[in-house]
């Protein structure tokens, strides 16, 4: 790749995450935040901080994230960190332009939903990009390291204490709505970070392999890969077809599969990314 390209890469990849942050700020200060309602993590201790305080939001996310950016240099990566600044000085930006604007709605089960959704869009986009708004996930990166818990474990941990002190502050059915919130952010950014055209693994082992292939390029337009295997049982050689499909097309292809051979073993695994080789669908004719 060219100096050239990696410049224009770069400056996309910054484009997106300063996008991913105003939507995170639309989602806290039109949505959540006039409702009461708080995110997970950092920005959920900062949105407490403000409120008890009556200091600017903006001044708690960089303050309370600066730790978490210094330890994640030592432990993570320059690259990491600087997107993820580039990322919390942007949401400082946006939460700080947005906050005069009223909030949009009154009705709190409306704030959780739509709030919940935007902000998870924005995390998500900036997770994808390489970034991060919240010092939890680092710490949780760390933590993995050196213990049997996993990222996720930590970070649920992290933010079972916060949305608790959510219920102290604004009450308990307040901390309820941010819980709610919390949950639809949370598969939403699933979903930005994967898209719903998720991919998925499929190993297939049949006798009659090569007509089984055949049908997946055909009526999916995949491509396949032949590995030769040898039973561990029968000790006989075996054709195993390797393939990669989109999530809305594992109906189609168990299909195809069982026309050729209802006895076919076949397994199906999530795929988090995919690049390269010739994933890309075949025009089908």
């Amino acid at each position: 790749m060219t100096k050239k390209h990696q410049i224009a890469r770069e400056m996309i990849r910054y484009f997106f995450l300063f996008l991913g942050s105003l939507l995170a700020a639309v989602g806290l200060e039109i949505f959540l935040i006039p409702n009461n309602i708080i995110d997970g993590g950092i920005t959920g201790i900062s949105i407490i901080s403000s409120y008890l305080t009556k200091l600017p939001l903006s001044l708690f996310i960089i303050i309370y994230n600066l730790p978490f950016l210094f330890m994640g240099y030592n432990q993570i990566g320059r690259t990491f960190v600087l997107s993820s600044l580039f990322s919390l000085l942007s949401l400082s930006l946006w939460v700080s332009i947005l906050h005069p604007i009223p909030g949009l709605t009154n009705d709190v089960l409306l704030a959780s939903v739509f709030g919940g959704v935007i902000l998870g869009v924005g995390v998500g986009m900036i997770i994808r990009y390489g970034g991060s708004l919240d010092g939890t996930e680092m710490v949780a990166i760390i933590i993995n390291k050196r213990t049997a818990f996993s990222v996720g474990e930590m970070v649920m941990f992290f933010n079972i204490f916060i949305l608790s002190s959510a219920g102290l502050v604004f009450g308990w059915d307040r901390a309820m709505y941010s819980l709610i919130a919390y949950f639809i952010a949370f598969k939403v950014i699933d979903i930005t970070i994967e898209g719903l055209d998720e991919a998925k693994a499929v190993i297939i082992i049949s006798e009659y392999g090569e007509e089984i292939a055949d049908a997946i390029t055909a009526r999916l337009g995949r491509g396949v890969t032949f590995i030769e295997g040898k039973g561990g049982f029968s000790k006989n050689q075996k054709t195993i077809i390797y393939s990669v499909v989109t999530r809305l097309e594992v109906a189609k292809l168990k299909s195809i599969i069982y026309d050729k051979d209802e006895n076919a073993f076949v397994t199906i695994n999530d795929v988090s990314d995919v690049m390269g080789g010739k994933h890309r669908k075949r025009a089908i004719h």
